[in-house]
């Protein structure tokens, strides 16, 4: 049993305080993708980020939405309607390290 499996998992906050106008983290990253385009992806720093302004927070609030922004993300991939990529290439979203980028699903 590693220190990983011992920790209490506790969910990590994807959406607005209740009564908030803000958008969700999914909303957030979805959005940017878009925005990317076909064939582009995004930093996860830069979802976090806009996350985070759009809540108001303040300069160095996005650095504590980082985890939430990868688990938004490999719930994302796993419904498919986001693709992490590592080193350029789609990333099995259960079991990828390191740096990752996301991006919109191709059509073919």
């Amino acid at each position: 049993m590693t220190l990983r499996d011992r920790r209490p998992m506790t969910p990590p906050m994807t959406s607005a305080p209740a009564g908030s106008d803000s958008p969700s983290l999914e909303d957030v990253i979805l959005a940017l993708c878009a925005e990317a385009g076909p064939g582009r992806s995004i930093d996860p720093t830069n979802a976090a980020q806009s996350y985070a302004a759009a809540r108001g927070e303040d300069a160095l609030g996005w650095r504590s939405h980082l985890s939430a922004v990868r688990a938004a993300a490999v719930r994302l991939a796993q419904a498919g309607r986001l693709v992490i990529f590592r080193k350029g290439k789609p990333a099995d979203p259960l079991d990828f390290r390191g740096v990752y980028r996301l991006g919109s699903p191709r059509i073919e």
